[in-house]
């Protein structure tokens, strides 16, 4: 299976300026979302993704809302596992809707793109605030392009790096090319 073939195909890989969750301004993004309008596509890379977990002992997968939702959900479906996401309240990342982790459940994180790593980080602390044990990091896309460290096993299906800017130092802005910011989170000035 090659992932970014499947990003082509979904046309889930876009390219312009984009404005991204982190601040920083890039030539190209992923917008996983339009994958999962295939659930051939969703499935075959979610189940890519749990074998790299299968002998782990899963009892929990979660991800952050909305990004890592579907995805989370068919990683536990093929685990045979919970499946829960985390959503923010007053810009935290809590569990809702009755969702919870218990002391010493094993815990994989799932993400469809990561790019800092913060939200990951966010869900991880969540996870650990609850007692669980997270067993490690998964997503579609690492467009860090292999810099990120969770402190725990992290196996993306893709490793990619994509040009990224400060504002300041922005090549796309300095040609006058506007950008959009095509997320789900705004950006906190």
């Amino acid at each position: 299976m090659d992932i970014l073939e499947i990003l082509r195909k979904t046309e889930a890989l876009l390219e312009g300026h984009f404005l991204l969750t982190s601040g920083k301004h890039s030539d190209r993004y992923i917008q996983c979302a339009k994958i999962t309008q295939y659930p051939e596509y969703c499935e075959e890379i979610c189940k890519a993704m749990a074998k790299n977990f299968q002998d782990e002992g899963v009892d929990v997968v979660i991800g952050p809302a909305i990004g890592g939702i579907l995805e989370s959900y068919e990683v536990a479906r093929q685990l045979k596992a919970k499946s829960i996401f985390a959503e923010r309240e007053n810009r935290i990342l809590t569990l809702r809707r009755g969702f919870e982790i218990k002391e010493g459940e094993r815990v994989l994180v799932v993400e469809d793109v990561t790019t800092t790593g913060g939200t990951t980080r966010e869900v991880i602390d969540l996870v650990r605030s609850h007692g669980g044990i997270v067993v490690g990091v998964t997503s579609i896309v690492d467009r860090s392009g292999g810099k990120i460290d969770f402190g725990v096993t992290f196996k993306p299906l893709v490793i990619v790096d994509f040009n990224t800017y400060n504002p300041d130092e922005c090549l796309l802005c300095k040609r006058g090319i506007p950008y959009i910011k095509p997320g789900s989170r705004k950006i906190l000035s």
